[in-house]
């Protein structure tokens, strides 16, 4: 029998007012400073008002809060795994460096929320080498990086290996998901991922060994053919998207980088949209919570832009379109 969200969907439409607009965002773009901009979005409710009004508090704030909203309303949060299974891979990350280097400092300060494990238990199961405390999937990438850190000292190889078990494992999900906007932003992600590190790999003159090595193996990319034109830079990766379903993709990434990352955000966001009207699945919260991660990206773009004093412009070309 299939579960009802229809109360939990008509929660959510009140959440939906709160998300900014791309008015809002413009309004947001035009402060005069960071300070001006971090009090703009305080006024709009963003941030704990027991926190100082910094961007580090008021991003993880909003992303607690939206995990906190979303906790109120599903018994099984393990249907949004696809969405939260980067977060326990970054904490993975995160108390693997900290293990290896010894640093004197406070693992919280290191972790995020939104995870499907506890940052503590990660940490524990790194400290103390015991990997069964983690999931099956995790354990080997867990125990591979960390041993390959150990062995090599190379942290860019370390990061490789659990870039990749987190893409893998977000792919997964997607394939188990219900939902077709999960299964969506699971493939998006990967294959948006794939095609990143092909083109950074190409730029930088990795070999063909390490551009293996980083890839998420998926069906709707032939791995192999994006690792071999990886080897003749973005000309070649781009050639070899025009004769797949991400032809699109192609254009974007012959005009930037970051017109290539816009559209893989704006295609999801536009199959997004249609979930509105479909009160009865669990779609409609799907598409908040990613709405939410749309919006906090945003922010945190024109928040670093007015810190750095990088022109408006700029971050103009950058900014994704908007739920609402």
């Amino acid at each position: 029998m299939k579960k009802d969200y229809t109360f939990a969907v008509a929660r959510i439409r009140g959440r939906e007012m709160s998300l900014l607009s791309n008015a809002a965002m413009e309004q947001l773009l035009a402060s005069k400073s960071y300070d001006e901009a971090l009090h703009f979005l305080a006024d709009k409710g963003w941030g704990r008002s027991d926190e100082r009004l910094t961007a580090d508090n008021l991003l993880q704030a909003e992303t607690e809060k939206t995990w906190e909203t979303i906790g109120e309303m599903v018994d099984d949060m393990s249907v949004f795994d696809v969405y939260r299974l980067s977060d326990d891979y970054h904490n993975l990350k995160a108390a693997i460096k900290l293990c290896y280097t010894g640093a004197n400092m406070d693992p919280e300060r290191l972790f995020v929320a939104g995870g499907t494990v506890e940052p503590e238990r990660i940490y524990k199961a790194i400290r103390e080498k015991d990997y069964s405390l983690l999931p099956e999937g995790m354990s080997a990438y867990a125990a591979e990086a960390y041993d390959t850190l150990l062995h090599t000292g190379d942290g860019q190889l370390c990061d490789v290996i659990l870039d990749r078990g987190a893409l893998e494992a977000t792919y997964a999900a997607g394939k188990k998901a219900d939902n077709e906007v999960l299964r969506l932003y699971a493939t998006l992600t990967v294959v948006a991922a794939n095609i990143k590190i092909a083109v950074r790999c190409g730029q930088t003159g990795k070999s063909l060994e390490f551009i293996r090595r980083a890839l998420a193996d998926c069906q709707e990319l032939n791995t192999e053919a994006l690792a071999l034109a990886a080897l003749g830079g973005m000309e070649s990766v781009v050639e070899y998207l025009a004769g797949t379903d991400y032809a699109d993709a192609a254009e974007a990434l012959k005009e930037s980088p970051a017109a290539f990352e816009r559209w893989c955000d704006n295609l999801i966001i536009r199959h997004m949209k249609p979930q509105k009207t479909n009160p009865f699945t669990i779609g409609p919260l799907a598409a908040y919570i990613l709405a939410r991660q749309n919006e906090i990206k945003c922010v945190r773009m024109v928040l670093s832009a007015k810190l750095n004093g990088l022109p408006d412009d700029m971050i103009r070309e950058r900014l994704r379109e908007m739920y609402v």
